[in-house]
């Protein structure tokens, strides 16, 4: 007995990534939740010959979840299915928030071994574009994926893990939402665990000669370079079975992190040789005092992304870490008109066997830049995104999935030794291309 679902999309919905970069008018929107009514979209698509983007918390910076066609958000699939204790896995579904998951793995005594900055994101889409955070013994977010389920163009559903359709899950394990939907997905957790952070002043050349030593010392070690000058602020983060405190200061960080940073960013817009001075100036006074936290691993994980901001972070093999950094400081010095809002944020990840993985089979240093948009206003940056994409394209580069970047499916192939592979799972899977976007299409046309 086939029983139809009437699955109804909303028309008129325009979506905006976080911040408000990129978006798009679908013309339906759909928030389905049960597989049925994914299944009935999937129909109506290729009836009226739509294509399909599925989108979790939209946080993206970049273009990757547009469509102007259908548009899947599957907020609304959001339950914890299994909890092995056993095993210490979880199995989701694709549409909770890690913000969410985080807190009901606490109840039973468990917790992600890394998490990146924002919660507010999807456990499909954290996959789907290869989130990170940092720790040289720790892998991309993806690689904390044991197990998924996807359903496919054809209406299929495959269960994928390294003993069953071990191709498609490597492909999936990063998948940038064109294999398919992401139902369910299983994670390797680990026992509840609490973090110290440490974060103290340092300078550029310190941390880059003794880059081994950070590296040890510190299970999540990361650093935030200053632009226009030497300073630096070193970031350690590691387990402890100390109670929770906090030497933050709420007020200092909100008022003057938050407004006064915005007003005075607003203002070098018209006068771009004070970024170097604000630069300076937080520094001084933010950054350059040790400062300690204890609390539970998520809460250390996460922070607060400020405000709406313009963002590229490559993947670098961790050996040309110090010749990159040096070289962007030097194009920054000989270039005075090329202005870099701080923090240039430095982490690590091992490498890993996932296809389309920024860390395919390198350790490696991510190096985000930023720049931010004080009240909305776009700051000009061409000049600093083109002189950095150069510099990590020298270095055999990789961009994060998820931010905007320039390449193309020429640099894609140079890249990704797994690329081809991965290509034809995905003809295979979607013959149609009806998961495919204008974002896709430079990827693989």
């Amino acid at each position: 007995l086939l029983v139809s679902v009437q699955v109804h999309g909303q028309g008129g919905v325009k979506f905006q990534n976080w911040a408000k970069t990129y978006g798009s008018s679908p013309e339906l929107y759909f928030q389905p939740t049960s597989v049925e009514e994914i299944r009935e979209i999937l129909d109506m698509a290729r009836q009226r010959d739509k294509r399909v983007k599925v989108v979790g918390g939209g946080h993206s910076p970049s273009d990757i979840a547009c469509t102007d066609d259908f548009m899947i958000q599957m907020r609304k699939m959001n339950r914890v299915l299994k909890v092995d204790k056993e095993k210490q896995q979880v199995t989701v579904e694709g549409g909770i928030f890690l913000s969410d998951l985080n807190v009901e793995l606490n109840k039973h005594g468990l917790a992600l071994a890394n998490l990146g900055a924002v919660s507010e994101v999807a456990a499909a889409g954290v996959i789907g574009t290869g989130t990170h955070n940092t720790g040289i013994k720790h892998g991309i977010l993806p690689t904390q994926v044991v197990a998924l389920t996807l359903l496919t163009a054809s209406g299929e559903i495959l269960e994928c893990s390294e003993s069953i359709n071990a191709d498609i899950f490597q492909a999936a394990r990063l998948h940038l939402g064109c294999l398919g939907v992401v139902l369910t997905v299983t994670f390797q957790c680990v026992p509840q665990f609490h973090l110290h952070e440490v974060a103290f002043p340092s300078t550029l050349t310190e941390v880059l000669d003794h880059l081994e030593d950070h590296l040890k010392r510190s299970q999540y070690f990361r650093f935030l370079w200053f632009p226009h000058s030497e300073n630096v602020s070193i970031i350690y983060q590691d387990p402890t079975n100390k109670p929770p405190s906090s030497s933050a200061n709420w007020l200092w960080d909100y008022a003057v992190g938050y407004y006064l940073l915005e007003f005075l960013l607003w203002i070098s817009t018209f006068v771009p040789s004070l970024v170097r001075w604000i630069n300076r100036f937080f520094f001084w006074l933010l950054f350059s005092s040790r400062v300690e936290n204890i609390a539970i691993s998520y809460k250390i994980f996460n922070y607060e992304c400020r405000f709406k901001q313009h963002v590229q972070d490559w993947a670098i093999p961790i050996e040309k870490t110090k010749e990159a950094l040096l070289e962007l400081k030097a194009a920054l010095e000989n270039n005075p008109k090329m202005v870099a809002h701080y923090p240039v944020e430095v982490r690590f990840a091992r490498g890993d066997e996932i296809w389309l993985s920024p860390c395919f089979q390198r350790d490696s240093c991510y190096m985000n830049i930023i720049m931010y948009r004080p009240y909305g206003k776009n700051v000009p940056r061409l000049n600093y995104w083109l002189t950095y994409e150069g510099i990590m394209k020298k270095h055999g580069g990789r961009p994060h999935w998820a931010k905007a970047h320039s390449c193309t499916r020429k640099d894609f192939e140079k890249m990704y030794p797994a690329f081809p592979k991965f290509c034809s799972i995905r003809e295979k899977l979607d013959p149609t291309g009806i998961f495919l976007n204008t974002y896709l299409e430079k990827v693989f046309y």
